[in-house]
């Protein structure tokens, strides 16, 4: 099914259906694209933004890692973080955190220090999939992975607990997971979650916490809350209209992993409705699209995407690269 393709991909095009309504009004949005929102990509490339571009950082440097650990990943995805910084090609209106971030680890600091502690934005979880996509990990690797790819630039524990379901959803659906069962299987994981000290060190520290376990616990109890908005929001089944006024306007990492599964699980065999749904939002549109069109297709594969989109799409030549090591 080639489903690591599909889900590099669906990243990408979603990515770049919700790049021109990112910052509209949902009147606005509805008025040009109708209800469904966007369903053509547009552009020869059609262009990404960042949230592609991070994503393929994260995931070129996990190829390139020498092992996946922290030792052996941070340098690494350190090094691709820079080159993205400084690539002439970060001209999509990068978000602040990842860029103040990014200055502070050229200047050689620890990455604890250089992460900015207080921000739980949705650039912790919109670059994660790779993580999920990768095979032969172990759960401690691709939970910890998951968690210090956020952290090098977005310390809050929410940003931490999000990637890491965000990684988890991608590797479950890939894996055969049935969609109506996923809610519960990420609620049950935000369930007695410890403070991983191997991955993280003593990052909790610079939060004002009592011990690392109350620093992560606030993580996974608000990650829960917003997955739980989210089971409230189909079951009552009014799911027209704009998905953030259900779920949130995923700007925090939370609220964009909460809205892209609310538009994925509306329709979970419909991929490119998904991808529509996430764009014609009146908030973060390119990410929550983003990671629905990651989840779909995860979870179905390259056949769930038109077959020309796969050659107008930005970077095309780097996602086939990354989905044939990982297919």
């Amino acid at each position: 099914m080639r489903n690591a393709s599909g889900s590099l991909f669906g990243l990408a095009y979603g990515d770049s259906l919700g790049k021109p309504t990112e910052f509209q009004d949902y009147a606005t949005i509805v008025a040009r694209y109708g209800a469904q929102g966007p369903q053509e990509l547009t552009g020869d490339p059609a262009l990404v933004t960042d949230d592609t571009q991070m994503m393929l950082a994260v995931g070129e440097a996990l190829v390139a890692a020498p092992q996946l650990t922290p030792e052996g990943y941070e340098p690494v995805l350190r090094k691709a973080f820079l080159d993205w910084a400084a690539s002439p090609d970060n001209n999509r209106a990068p978000g602040m955190t990842c860029l103040r971030a990014c200055a502070e680890l050229a200047d050689g600091k620890r990455w604890q220090d250089a992460s900015q502690i207080h921000s739980k934005g949705c650039g912790a979880n919109m670059r994660v999939t790779p993580l999920g996509l990768a095979p032969g990990l172990t759960e401690d690797q691709r939970a910890g992975a998951a968690q210090l790819q956020a952290g090098l630039t977005h310390g809050h524990p929410t940003g931490l607990a999000a990637s890491e379901l965000t990684a988890l959803t991608v590797r479950w659906l890939a894996d055969g997971l049935d969609p109506h069962d996923l809610l519960p299987a990420l609620r049950a994981r935000c369930v007695g979650q410890h403070y991983r000290e191997d991955w993280l060190g003593d990052l909790w520290r610079r939060s004002g916490a009592s011990d690392p376990q109350a620093f992560i616990a606030v993580g996974w109890a608000e990650t829960d809350a917003a997955l739980a908005r989210v089971e409230t929001a189909l079951r009552r089944g009014d799911v027209g209209g704009d998905p953030c006024l259900a779920t949130g306007e995923g700007w925090i990492a939370e609220e964009a992993l909460a809205t892209a599964l609310y538009c994925y699980l509306i329709s979970p065999q419909d991929p490119v409705a998904a991808l529509g749904r996430g764009a014609a939002s009146s908030g973060d549109s390119d990410s929550i699209a983003c990671l629905a069109g990651a989840f779909a297709g995860a979870a179905l594969g390259m056949a769930a995407w038109p077959e020309a989109w796969s050659g107008r799409i930005e970077y095309a030549d780097r996602l086939r690269a990354l989905g044939d090591a990982w297919d």
